[in-house]
């Protein structure tokens, strides 16, 4: 079945763009807004309204495939691509994506998004949202076309094997940590809070003890608020380089001693730490990693490292993941462009036994989440993020729901 249109829609994302450096920088916040000036190109301001696009594909018996392109809370951070911004990019879309897709039979996800990947305009490759976006949007179109689910596309064309289980969900807390919590453990989501964990003076501590104190406060409200002696959540905290910053971001000894603190706080429930350190340096940051996560395991500190910042493509997942920068490694959906390198990158990790998280971001939106969910009923990564938003239920309830009919689905159709 042909692709005989694209139209393009801006719209608005599920949280904010954030100016990382600015906040690390002592940027205060001011109610929802932030006080102090930007410091990342593009930016008019530490926090401004987050934009997608959603791209829509006309298929010749009239049915419309779709997808968002967003991009992460933190653009133009860590390595990533500048602002996204939908009246610069929409421009964009029609003049180079339209022409190469229209005419097309939507017949090959995997093919028709490794065309995508490949286009370039003035020698560069198209912005990562955009070619997130647009393969949300092919493997759409190839799953009406077929009448399949999306899940059985990204199954059959990468050779994996659905199962009808649900996949462990990680809702993310934002600054409001406390009360968040209580939702997460309410809905019993298996791993939280996220807590988002961004300056050492007010949410660290200088010695480590604000987090420190959190991690106490959390196991205990865990323990007071669950209805079932058996769930038992894991603790997963974005650091965002705090550790790294107050200990020194070659001091794996300190740092080590510290996040054994962390796992006695956090008993008896198993912890992970997401970006220890951020040494502004790709392969820095691989190595310092490397050197976090084997000081651990030498100690039999049983707390896993978590890569994120500065592992942001395909080919920087591989490099972390090939030389055990880590324990897991953030699979953030956006930052990989087409989403058929975030089904390569879980598949990968998989392949070596590193953990795959697939991640995401807070910016994203309730398109994007629900394909993303699809993905990763046909590859089986070990966590997926609750998205978009902060809020916590509204991203848990688009992904758990669209999870659940995936099931439901499937095996109502198995009995006929």
């Amino acid at each position: 079945m042909k692709i005989v249109d694209l139209v393009c829609s801006a719209g608005r994302t599920g949280f904010y763009f954030d100016d990382q450096r600015a906040i690390k920088g002592g940027a205060t916040a001011d109610g929802h807004a932030y006080i102090g000036a930007p410091v990342t190109p593009g930016f008019t301001a530490v926090r401004q309204a987050g934009e997608s696009i959603s791209v829509m594909l006309v298929l010749e018996d009239g049915q419309i495939a779709y997808g968002d392109c967003a991009a992460v809370q933190y653009s133009g951070a860590g390595g990533r691509d500048p602002l996204f911004l939908a009246k610069d990019f929409i421009p964009v879309i029609m003049e180079n994506i339209k022409p190469a897709l229209v005419g097309r039979e939507a017949d090959s996800f995997k093919g028709l998004s490794e065309m995508v990947e490949a286009i370039q305009v003035d020698g560069k490759r198209l912005h990562t949202a955009i070619r997130y976006g647009v393969t949300q949007a092919i493997l759409d179109a190839v799953a009406k076309s077929t009448n399949r689910l999306m899940c059985e596309v990204v199954a059959d064309e990468y050779g994996c094997t659905i199962e009808n289980e649900p996949i462990k969900l990680f809702t993310q807390s934002g600054d409001d940590r406390y009360k968040n919590s209580d939702k997460m453990i309410i809905k019993g989501a298996q791993v939280l809070p996220h807590a988002l964990i961004n300056n050492v003076k007010t949410k660290l501590g200088e010695k480590g003890e604000l987090l420190e104190e959190y991690v106490a406060w959390l196991r205990d409200r865990t323990l007071q608020l669950r209805n079932d002696d058996d769930y038992m959540p894991v603790f997963h905290i974005d650091v965002y380089g705090t550790i790294g910053a107050a200990f020194g971001n070659d001091n794996y000894k300190a740092m080590a001693d510290y996040i054994a603190r962390l796992e006695e706080a956090a008993k008896p429930f198993h912890l992970r730490i997401e970006g220890p350190m951020d040494v502004e340096d790709r392969e820095k940051q691989m190595l310092a990693l490397k050197a976090i996560t084997k000081e651990l395991d030498d100690r039999g500190i049983n707390v896993e490292i978590v890569a994120d910042e500065w592992c942001n493509t395909l080919e920087d997942i591989k490099y972390f993941a090939d030389n055990k920068a880590g324990h897991m490694v953030q699979i953030k959906t956006p930052d990989l462009g087409g989403i058929n390198n975030t089904v390569e990158a879980v598949l990968y990790c998989k392949k070596l036994g590193i953990g795959a998280y697939q991640g995401g971001t807070c910016n994203e939106t309730d398109r994007s989440a629900q394909v993303c969910v699809h993905c990763a009923m046909a590859t089986r990564p070990d966590q997926i993020l609750a998205k978009p938003g902060m809020g916590v239920d509204e991203g848990y309830m688009i992904v758990y729901n669209e999870m659940q009919r995936i099931i439901a689905f499937r095996n109502a159709r198995a009995k006929k």
